[in-house]
C-alpha cells in the first residue's frame, strides 16, 4: 500500500492515463522477463518466456561429469602417509581442484557437473546393500574417526564453495547415488558428449560413442573403441598379456556383473561358481550371453539353474539375476528418482 500511495504522489503520473501509469511504474520497478511479462499484460498481448536450451544438436556440449566422493576418497588416500591433519586436508583439496582442472583442459570441456551421494534407494530394495561398508566404518579407531570427521567437514565446505563461488552444476538427490545422477544426466543430454571422471568400473556399462570414462589413477580413458593412455593417446597395454587392453563391451560387462554380483557393494552372486566359458555338459556365461537376445536353449538352460545357499534356501538364477540387474543397471532407476 505504501508503494502505491507513493506512486500516486509522483507528479510525473498526475496527467497520464491509467495504462501509461502502469507502464511507467512497471519500467521503474521491474526488469528482464518480469518486465516483458507485465508490459504484455498491460497491453493485452500474448507473452511467451523463451529460456536457453541445454541441447544444441548442431553444436553439442562436452560435459565433465565428476563422481565427487570417488575423487575425494582417492585424494584422501594419497595423503595417508602425511601425519599433520591440516596438511592432509590441504593436500586433498589441492588434488581435487587440480584433478578437475586437468580433466577440463584434457577433454576441452564446456561445463563441469559435480554429482554427490544421497541415501541410496537400493537400500530399501535390497536390505544387505553396502552393509559391509558399515562394518568397516565401525572398525575405525577413535583417531581415524576424528580424522574422518575433519575430512568430511572440509568436503562439505568444498561442496559449498562449488555451489556459491563457481558456475559448475552441483547435483544431489536424497535417494540417489552419484552413479544414478551421472547416468540420468547422460540420458537427459543424449546429443551431447560426456566424460565421466571416476575410477569406478560400474560406469563401463555406460560407455558409448558419446560417453567415455577417465580414470585419473591409471591416467587412462575408456572409450567405445578401446582404452587409451592419456599421455600418448595410444592403446593401453595389458601388463600380463602385453597386448592392447580389450575394447569394453558394455552389454557383456553388465551381464557378467549381474551374474557374479558385486562384493564391494555386498550384492550377492546370482549363480555362485558359474564359469565364464562353459563345457560340453554345462552352459557358461558366454554362451548364455550370446543367446540372451534370442532367449534360446543356452540362455534358458543357464538362467533356470537352481542352487542352495549356506542357510539351505533355494535360489533360481533368473530371479537373483533380475534382482541384481535392478541394483546394478544404471538405466533402471525408479521413476520417482
Amino acid at each position: 500500500m505504501a508503494n502505491k500511495f507513493k506512486d500516486t504522489m509522483n507528479p510525473k503520473l498526475w496527467f497520464k492515463n491509467e495504462k501509461d501509469k502502469k507502464i511507467l511504474i512497471a519500467t521503474k520497478e521491474l526488469e528482464g522477463s518480469a518486465l516483458e511479462k507485465e508490459l504484455a499484460t498491460i497491453n493485452e498481448e500474448p507473452w511467451v518466456n523463451v529460456i536457453q536450451m541445454d541441447v544444441d544438436p548442431i553444436n553439442p556440449k562436452k560435459y565433465i561429469l565428476v563422481d565427487t566422493l570417488n575423487m575425494f576418497f582417492r585424494a584422501k588416500h594419497v595423503t595417508a602417509r602425511t601425519s599433520d591433519i591440516d596438511m592432509k586436508v590441504g593436500m586433498a583439496m589441492n588434488i581435487m581442484f587440480n584433478s578437475v582442472k586437468k580433466s577440463w583442459k584434457q577433454f576441452d570441456g564446456d561445463h563441469v557437473v559435480f554429482c554427490l551421494e544421497g541415501r541410496s534407494w537400493r537400500k530399501d530394495f535390497y536390505e544387505p546393500y553396502k552393509k559391509n561398508r558399515k562394518v568397516t566404518m565401525d572398525q575405525r579407531s577413535p583417531n581415524q574417526q576424528e580424522e574422518d570427521e575433519i575430512f568430511f567437514e572440509a568436503y562439505e565446505h568444498f561442496i559449498e564453495y562449488l555451489k556459491t563461488k563457481t558456475n559448475c552444476t552441483v547435483l544431489r538427490h536424497p535417494q540417489a547415488e552419484a552413479d544414478d545422477l551421472i547416468a540420468m544426466w547422460t540420458q537427459e543430454h543424449p546429443d551431447d558428449e560426456h566424460v565421466i571422471v571416476s575410477t569406478d568400473s560400474d560406469f563401463y556399462q555406460l560407455v558409448s560413442e558419446n560417453i567415455s570414462q577417465y580414470n585419473g589413477v591409471t591416467d587412462q580413458v575408456v572409450r567405445h573403441d578401446g582404452i587409451f593412455e592419456i599421455k600418448t593417446m595410444k592403446r593401453a597395454i595389458d601388463n600380463k598379456t602385453r597386448e592392447p587392453k580389450a575394447i569394453p563391451n558394455p552389454k557383456w560387462l553388465l551381464f557378467e556383473k549381474c551374474v557374479r554380483g558385486d562384493t564391494s557393494d555386498n550384492i550377492f552372486s546370482a549363480f555362485p561358481g558359474a564359469r565364464k566359458k562353459g563345457s560340453k555338459n554345462k552352459t557358461g556365461m558366454q554362451e548364455a550371453f550370446a543367446d540372451m537376445e534370442r532367449g534360446g536353449f543356452d540362455f534358458n538352460n543357464f538362467m533356470l539353474q537352481r542352487w542352495v545357499d549356506h542357510e539351505d534356501v533355494e535360489h533360481r538364477v533368473i530371479d537373483d539375476y533380475e534382482r541384481n540387474k535392478i541394483l546394478i543397471d544404471l538405466t533402471l532407476q525408479p521413476d520417482e528418482i
